[in-house]
């Protein structure tokens, strides 16, 4: 993929208040990548969550201490919102599964998947690859811990593109943090770009 440098950001919002993407999952990657693509001028935003906020999930999450107890499609919505009163933000407050994947993001040119859980991960991606011919799907790999920024990379296979570091999963040991989720989210968002701009040629 190619950079695009030579518009200016009306011509960039212009050319992508025209699409929609899907945001699966409004954790610490789906509420940032969100917000990301929310501040360039994206037209809409379908954002699926059944969760709601905890004080544990303020420190990588966007969200806001007043907000604990809310759910995370709400709350998210209105941060949005906050940012850019001219997106549109449809939410579905539900636990996405293979059946209800199809219908909620028919509409959407692109999905970013956004889930903690390795399973939830590869069914999602199963899910949109088998069902959802010609839609492109962007995950996240590898994004624990801290440091060596410099293994984050966009790795692309065909309509997955997968973007971290693809080894430093989750866990007790090795928990998720702020910056390191912030980077990927937004290597996401960026990931959305170049394809939605290069579309819009």
């Amino acid at each position: 993929m190619q950079c695009f440098g030579k518009m200016d950001f009306k011509q960039i919002s212009k050319k992508l208040k025209a699409f929609t993407v899907g945001i699966a999952g409004c954790g610490g990657l789906g509420s940032n990548c969100a917000v990301a693509l929310a501040r360039t001028g994206i037209g809409r935003l379908v954002i699926a969550d059944f969760d709601a906020i905890t004080e544990d999930n303020l420190n990588r999450q966007y969200f806001f201490h007043h907000q604990i107890g809310e759910k995370k499609v709400l709350a998210l919505q209105k941060n949005i919102t906050d940012i850019n009163p001219g997106i549109t933000v449809i939410t579905h407050e539900v636990k996405l599964d293979p059946e209800n994947i199809p219908v909620i993001f028919k509409d959407c040119d692109i999905i970013v998947e956004a889930f903690d859980l390795s399973e939830m991960k590869s069914m999602i991606i199963e899910t949109v690859m088998s069902e959802m011919p010609g839609k492109y799907i962007i995950s996240g790999s590898g994004l624990a811990g801290w440091g060596n920024s410099n293994a984050l990379s966009t790795h692309y296979y065909e309509r997955l593109i997968v973007c971290g570091d693809l080894e430093n999963e989750v866990s007790d040991e090795n928990p998720p943090l702020a910056p390191r989720v912030a980077i990927v989210a937004n290597m996401q968002a960026n990931a959305v770009l170049e394809l939605l701009l290069k579309r819009s040629e």
